[in-house]
């Protein structure tokens, strides 16, 4: 059996990384994240612009990781394209909109939490919430959209 014979120090450092990362805690976060889709056209991208906000959920063991792994998605997921027309399609992280540690009293199935004040929400609700058919699922696609 042949032995890999690391440089001196190698084997200590890696096994501190193993025992930090066993030492350290990981906790649930959520980022909402926001990217564009910018079109160019000649040279001009336009003011006006397609946006997807994109809610995230990871895990970290601390704020500051989570704010890194966070801003690092972002980043890995743009990409670009030539749309039929031609015209160069570029799918850009703008930044971080807002990063939440979902606490133990966040269920499994919890994403995204917001707590705000409103005014006789139940009495209201008619305004508050959405009929089942301005739900964008019973909407046509906005991928429609970005093609054009």
């Amino acid at each position: 059996m042949d032995l890999f014979v690391a440089p001196s120090g190698c084997i200590q450092n890696n096994l501190k990384i193993i025992l930090m990362d066993l030492t350290m805690p990981k906790e649930r976060y959520a980022a909402k994240l926001l990217f564009q889709f910018r079109v160019d056209i000649d040279g001009n991208s336009g003011k006006r612009r397609i946006c997807e906000t994109r809610i995230l959920n990871f895990d970290a063991s601390s704020a500051t990781e989570a704010y890194r792994k966070a801003q690092s998605k972002g980043k890995s997921a743009e990409f670009e394209y030539d749309n039929d027309a031609g015209n160069a399609v570029f799918f850009e992280f703008v930044g971080l909109i807002e990063l939440l540690k979902l606490t133990p009293e966040c269920t499994s199935e919890e994403v995204w939490y917001e707590i705000s004040h409103k005014l006789l929400p139940m009495e209201r609700r008619e305004q508050l919430v959405p009929p089942k058919e301005s739900l964008n699922i019973f909407k046509d696609s906005f991928h429609d959209q970005v093609k054009q």
